[in-house]
């Protein structure tokens, strides 16, 4: 063996034994996946001293080992640039072949889901995802996380670290990359296995599961971005447009009958207002509490119609209904009374328009929902929906129930599912610039000319900071800065979810609610 081969190939018995020691392969499988691992990695022959496999120390996650090896691949010119996007395909390549088949999973999750409980088979699946490094769990612990204390309650705020941004290599190689339509896009389930390429992540390492909702066939998977605990993506098989219907509330209780551990919910299926994708219908899901879920019932309400479920207001920035009621039937209907009502709804005194006409001529609708399903601990189903309207006009462009321009700075992407229940996702360049901002509230450096410049990565946060040292000087120690900071983060984020509210969280804004409420019949308790 070569010298430069022989450390490369220790990496190769390394991986061997963390595979077997997560159980993602056995020990009738070492022999065929350690040759596959030789001639992905264009070593001839294996590691040429004993090892014993089960002695081997094997890292928490496969990252350390991945990271040895892509060196060697970029060194051999296995990997044609030394890029991330590179990098993340080849070593997704690997994990890939360590990876049992979809169908083993699938027979094992079931076989736990049957004698163990749905909670252990979603266990075991969770912290495969994690081991394959599908989610990539080094990455994720970057994030930044802190809550912010608000009259709502406790909202959670992450900047995202998981995605970094592109150099100028992988812009350019995007940019000469062949338009490829398949798949059609990241949630189709044909994703399983695929390579991916410069413009679409590798999937070697993707495993979905089958579930039926309303005799119709989706797929369950853990999204590997993970925003929070057991973050999961519920997609259907056929790749069409997201659609807010009757179906959509019933398929979410259809997948609490299978899940009943997790809250399910669906982004609005308009733009503005919905989520990043809207070209596949999906739902997100996962094992977290969030922020509206703890938001008490401002008030209560009743409707003659449904005498037995409980109906209520929810104490929140956006314009939410909480309906239980012991059976989910009962709870689709009123969701689909309320739906239809809300579609058709307008009330120009609080600016709400349910149509508009294009330049064709034709009728553009702007009002939805964004529902959020889950089975409380008593066994109560309970369904919040929040009232979506994606109208523009010229003062706001963006949107009118949308983060208003001087919130931009901090937040300007679309709310979503999960900004709509408190988990606020802000982008990662703002690591970078509230570090510097922070160096300007504890005199490290000062505010000089440079940031009037449009270009200037604190230009946009200019009046911002001119506020905080008014109100704060510019003379803190570190500590007080950075919760100076986050706090005032945290009230940016908190008006961004007042800015999105259809009904304002006023008296004003309560009344115009109640108007709406009392079109489907439903009225103070």
């Amino acid at each position: 063996m070569r010298d430069a081969e022989s450390r490369p190939a220790y990496l190769i018995e390394k991986l061997l034994a963390y595979g077997l020691d997560n159980e993602m392969i056995t020990e009738h499988d070492v022999s065929y996946v350690r040759n596959q691992l030789l001639e992905l990695l264009r070593i001839e022959e294996p590691y040429s001293q004993p090892v014993d496999l089960e002695a081997i120390e094997v890292p928490d996650t496969a990252t350390p080992v991945l990271e040895e090896l892509l060196d060697y691949a970029v060194r051999c010119g296995i990997i044609p640039e030394d890029t991330l996007t590179y990098r993340d395909l080849f070593d997704t390549k690997i994990m890939g072949l360590l990876m049992p088949r979809p169908s083993e999973i699938i027979s094992r999750f079931e076989t736990l889901k049957n004698e163990k409980g749905i909670k252990t088979a979603t266990q075991y699946f969770y912290n495969l995802c994690r081991k394959s490094d599908y989610i990539r769990v080094d990455r994720i612990a970057r994030n930044i996380i802190w809550q912010y204390e608000s009259e709502f309650g406790q909202l959670e705020v992450t900047i995202n670290l998981t995605k970094p941004e592109k150099d100028p290599r992988e812009i350019a190689a995007l940019k000469q990359a062949p338009q490829v339509g398949y798949p059609k896009c990241v949630l189709c389930p044909e994703n399983v296995g695929y390579a991916g390429r410069v413009n679409h992540p590798a999937r070697q390492t993707l495993r979905i599961l089958p579930v039926k909702l309303q005799g119709e066939q989706w797929y369950f998977q853990y999204s590997p971005y993970v925003y929070y605990n057991e973050h999961c993506i519920v997609l259907k098989h056929e790749h069409v447009p997201m659609k807010i219907t009757r179906k959509t509330f019933a398929r979410l209780f259809d997948f609490l009958k299978i899940f009943p551990h997790y809250f399910i919910g669906s982004n609005a299926d308009l733009p503005i207002v919905g989520g990043s994708i809207l070209n596949h219908d999906h739902f997100q899901g996962g094992f977290h509490t969030f922020p509206m879920e703890k938001a008490p019932i401002e008030y209560n309400l009743k409707c003659e119609e449904y005498p037995d479920v409980k109906i209520g207001v929810v104490h929140w920035p956006m314009s939410a209904v909480r309906i239980s009621h012991y059976k989910s039937e009962i709870l689709v209907d009123l969701a689909d009374k309320l739906l239809n009502l809300w579609k058709n709804y307008s009330d120009p005194e609080v600016d709400i328009l349910a149509f508009s006409v294009n330049e064709k001529g034709e009728r553009v609708p702007h009002n939805t929902v964004t529902p959020i399903a889950r089975i409380t601990d008593d066994g109560l189903c309970q369904l919040d929906l929040v009232f979506r309207n994606n109208r523009t006009n010229e003062e706001h462009p963006m949107g009118i129930f949308h983060p208003h321009q001087e919130l931009h700075h901090i937040k300007k992407e679309n709310i979503g599912l999960i900004e709509v229940m408190g988990l606020f996702i802000l982008p990662g360049r703002l690591n970078v610039e509230l570090d510097a901002i922070k160096d300007i509230l504890t005199g490290r450096k000062e505010m000089n000319d440079d940031i009037y410049i449009e270009s200037h990565p604190l230009n946009k946060h200019l009046d911002w900071i001119k506020d905080l040292i008014e109100k704060h000087g510019n003379n803190l120690d570190d500590e007080t800065s950075e919760k100076i900071i986050k706090d005032s983060v945290g009230q940016k984020c908190l008006q961004v979810l007042h800015h999105a509210g259809v009904f304002k969280a006023t008296e004003e804004g309560r009344r115009a609610f109640n108007r709406f409420l009392e079109t489907a019949g439903i009225r103070l308790a």
